[in-house]
């Protein structure tokens, strides 16, 4: 797998050591000459000094050949150019960005990038983990759809608990999937009563979240 990281950061410089430690091809991409040389005392060869909005760069750094680009420099703006050119002009399968600003996220997953990590969003996930009743921590955003894969713990608080699956009144288009009970696990049907304890992965979508948060 050949994994080419744009930005070279504290992010960056985090992704690079530890792809490298894992014995994975990588390449860091920094537009700072400076900067540059000084990553180069780090990761050697495996530092190319361009920007990597710039096709001449892209094509130095071999895009064609990428398996992954994650473009995780401070600018959201870059991050975007990078893994739209990534993915239409060389054919990328798998591009990852950086979002600074979590207002900006919707236009990534608009525009097709496969996937966006947002420390703001990340942060405040788990503030919420604290105020609220019980567990609702996202797992994942799917490509298609704006869908939210998140896992939900039940306290004794929870309303749900004591209910069937088809009794609760989930969000449009929600499903309960899967539950983790006493270490086993086991799909769900419309007849599963819900227990204190219940580990549920669901499916939501994303502007549903905070009401399936209400129901579990």
């Amino acid at each position: 797998m050949y994994v080419i990281v744009v930005g070279g950061g504290k992010v960056g410089q985090y992704l690079m050591k530890r792809l490298l430690a894992e014995g994975r091809e990588a390449l860091l991409i920094e537009k700072s000459a400076s900067a540059a040389g000084e990553l180069r005392q780090l990761f050697g060869d495996a530092v190319l000094t361009g920007d990597g909005c710039e096709a001449a760069t892209q094509r130095e750094a071999g895009f064609q050949r990428a398996d992954v680009v994650a473009a995780v420099t401070g600018e959201d703006e870059d991050n975007l150019v990078v893994c739209q050119m990534a993915a239409n002009s060389w054919g990328v399968q798998r591009t990852i960005a950086r979002v600074n600003d979590p207002s900006h996220t919707w236009l990534f997953r608009e525009v097709g990038i496969s996937g966006t990590v947002s420390a703001t969003d990340v942060l405040y996930n788990l503030i919420e983990q604290e105020i609220s009743v019980g567990q609702v921590i996202p797992l994942g955003a799917l490509k298609m759809g704006n869908i939210e894969v998140v896992e939900a713990t039940l306290t004794h608080r929870s309303p749900s608990v004591g209910k069937r699956v088809r009794d609760l009144a989930l969000p449009p288009k929600s499903n309960i999937v899967w539950i983790l009970r006493n270490d086993e696990g086991m799909l769900v049907d419309g007849d599963t009563v819900l227990q204190t304890g219940d580990l549920l992965v669901a499916l939501v979508q994303t502007e549903h979240e905070a009401l399936l948060r209400q129901i579990l």
